[in-house]
């Protein structure tokens, strides 16, 4: 079975590294929580708000160990104002056993306000 699993973060500023660092984080959380290896995933889908220009979090997400050849991309997000700003948002294709609402989605930083009942099922 495919499933999307969904996931978000924030920054403080865009500054590469920081751009690296959260990403990474966000993504090891992913697998974490839904037992993913690098052969489970598909694809993986990364945007970022208009105000990330300093880096590619694919980039990121390439550098982790076993992740090298798992397809990835990077575009922004819609301008929509009052949208939350220094957010890198990411759609991970999977294959896996678990159903719909078994997939545990992660929002962290500033990002847990994108979704709240998400992100309480996450710290169950």
């Amino acid at each position: 079975m495919i499933r999307g699993v969904r996931g978000a973060t924030t920054v403080t500023a865009d500054q590469p590294e920081l751009i690296y660092n959260e990403t990474e984080i966000l993504m090891k959380e992913i697998v974490r929580l839904n037992q993913l290896q690098p052969e489970d995933i598909i694809s993986v889908f990364i945007s970022t708000t208009t105000d990330l220009v300093s880096g590619f979090p694919a980039k990121a997400v390439r550098s982790i160990e076993g992740w090298q050849y798992v397809p990835t991309m990077c575009t922004h997000e819609m301008n929509v104002p009052n949208a939350l700003p220094m957010c890198i948002r990411v759609l991970v294709h999977v294959n896996t056993d678990l159903s719909q609402k078994e997939i545990r989605h992660v929002y962290l930083n500033n990002a847990v306000v994108l979704r709240p009942d998400l992100v309480q099922e996450t710290n169950k």
